[in-house]
């Protein structure tokens, strides 16, 4: 099944079920906005958030330049939709907005014509449903090893490790989420369809990343972004 969307590029990875607080400044993407919240309701308020592999994340300024879409921006095949949860509009006319990942998705093919903003045809992709043994399995092992490498990168891992999920689906995606992760790491994860095979590459990466985190003392990233979702630049 495909459906159209509006495409926001950004240099993160969102996840399902991840908040992701934005600042919309961009002319093109306050038209977005401003079409998000005049649809009927009960309509779905959601966009797809696609990470960037090549390009601006803004678009630069100038007649000269292309606009979004001719060249500048590479964007990875996989995204999420970002559900459009809470609006607030600023004296300057741009917007904070609060979103929450919903659903992952393919892009089929990108539309920088159609909209003053990206749009794309896009597939969605599965996500698994009932009980999968080997993913609880998984789970367990993941959890063991997380709050391990949460005590190596927080001055109180218990903040946050003493609300891991259950559901192996949902522990998957915190994880990806919240460890600390290159962009191109959580995008792999990203597009892995299954749960488990999503877990067991989790373990692979908190395996280096804790043996990393042993021997220089130092993560990738700056710590305060650990908290939630990667923010956007």
């Amino acid at each position: 099944m495909t459906a159209r969307l509006p495409v926001f590029p950004l240099g993160t990875v969102l996840f399902p079920g991840l908040v992701l607080p934005l600042h919309i400044f961009e002319e093109r993407y306050r038209a977005l906005v401003r079409h998000l919240v005049g649809l009927p309701e009960g309509a779905p308020r959601e966009f797809g958030v696609v990470a960037i592999q090549a390009g601006w994340e803004v678009a630069p300024a100038g007649p000269d330049r292309p606009a979004l879409g001719g060249g500048e921006v590479t964007l990875h095949e996989v995204g999420c939709t970002a559900e459009l949860r809470q609006v607030t509009e600023l004296a300057d006319g741009g917007f904070d907005i609060v979103t929450v990942g919903r659903r992952r998705f393919r892009i089929a093919e990108v539309d920088s014509g159609a909209a003053p903003y990206l749009t794309a045809e896009v597939e969605w992709l599965p996500e698994p449903a009932g009980t999968d043994e080997v993913a609880d399995l998984l789970a367990a092992r993941v959890i063991s090893v997380f709050r391990q490498y949460l005590g190596l990168v927080r001055p109180d891992p218990q903040e946050i490790s003493e609300q891991l999920p259950e559901d192996p689906t949902v522990l998957s995606h915190l994880v990806a989420a919240t460890a600390a992760l290159t962009v191109a790491d959580r995008q792999r994860l990203l597009a892995i369809d299954d749960t488990a095979a999503r877990l067991r590459a989790e373990l692979r990466l908190l395996h280096r990343e804790a043996a990393l985190l042993r021997q220089v003392r130092a993560v990738p990233v700056p710590l305060n972004e650990l908290a939630g979702p990667p923010a956007p630049n």
